[in-house]
């Protein structure tokens, strides 16, 4: 029989209003009830945002849970450094695998990629031909 109550303990609380789901995020810390990851609020934080402005981009949150949020990077800065600067290493390496597709049709990738070719991700904002 499904049971909902079992269901609901699989995300562990990790620091005041922060916990870690297996299901949400791949396990990374968030806000709780949230799917926000404190990875999240730090791309704010680290562009110069202070946290009342950074509340007002994820309006769900609390300032409190904001504060939550900059203080437990800020007691594991290598570990989310490190998990912010892997996930920009995959990003700038999709974005090179991209370049060097389009490069290698004149700059003008066929909509229907050859089978050899179809694992390369198109970028969300690459413009399309005309129809």
């Amino acid at each position: 029989m499904y049971n909902r109550s079992v269901m609901a303990t699989t995300a562990t609380s990790v620091y005041s209003h922060i916990t870690k789901n297996p299901k949400v995020r791949c396990g990374k810390p968030c806000i709780e009830g949230t799917r926000v990851a404190v990875e999240d609020i730090v791309f704010y934080f680290q562009r110069g945002y202070p946290a009342e402005r950074i509340q007002e981009e994820f309006t769900q949150l609390n300032l409190a849970k904001v504060y939550a949020a900059l203080s437990y990077y800020h007691e594991r800065k290598d570990e989310i450094d490190a998990s912010i600067q892997a996930k920009e290493g995959t990003t700038e390496k999709l974005e090179n695998q991209w370049q060097e597709y389009a490069e290698r049709h004149g700059g003008q990738p066929p909509e229907d990629p050859a089978p050899e070719d179809r694992h390369i991700a198109r970028p969300v904002d690459w413009p399309r031909k005309p129809r």
